[in-house]
């Protein structure tokens, strides 16, 4: 039963795409987990949010790791193994924002669900603290239950709680 809720977690539609569909490929430079530029541009998984760079768990093994390298490592092998398409889906400063969909065996796929439900993504959060697309809240929520991924060390930080953080330090007198 698990398993059939991650596989419907992944195959959730993603948010209404344009039809301007570009191939996610190899040579881009990769900056997180959840972003990329290529040709000049910059770009974004729409409502994703990567594990920070700069930001520590302790494996199963005892030694600390840099939990943006590991969601930095699973999108570039997510990329290199499902090879993405993606389509704009808005423009946000110099940032275009994209669902990419990865084929998985014959399914085609939301690579940011993908991410997400893997466990080395989260769903990224508006101000207010809602989802940007509520599906990929319920996919992390399954991820953390499944514990997959990041979930399995109890020491990993929710990105949004250390952005959250940084906000208000940055707004405090």
């Amino acid at each position: 039963m698990k398993a059939l809720a991650m596989l419907l977690a992944v195959c959730v539609p993603a948010p209404a795409a344009a039809a301007q569909y570009f191939e996610l490929g190899p040579g881009v430079a990769l900056e997180s987990g959840d972003s990329w530029t290529e040709a000049g541009t910059n770009y974004h998984l729409y409502g994703v949010q990567a594990c920070l760079r700069g930001t520590f768990y302790t494996d199963l093994s005892g030694h600390r790791e840099d939990c943006g390298d590991a969601s930095l490592a699973v999108v570039a092998a997510f990329i290199a193994d499902t090879k993405p398409i993606c389509t704009p889906v808005a423009k946000v400063a110099n940032i275009v924002h994209v669902v990419c969909y990865a084929s998985v065996g014959k399914a085609q796929v939301d690579l940011g669900n993908l991410m997400i439900t893997s466990g080395y993504a989260f769903a990224a959060l508006q101000p207010d603290g809602l989802p940007y697309w509520p599906a990929y809240a319920v996919a992390e929520q399954l991820a953390r239950q499944n514990r997959a991924g990041l979930w399995r060390f109890d020491d990993v930080q929710h990105p949004a709680i250390l952005l959250g953080r940084a906000a208000k330090e940055r707004k405090a007198p």
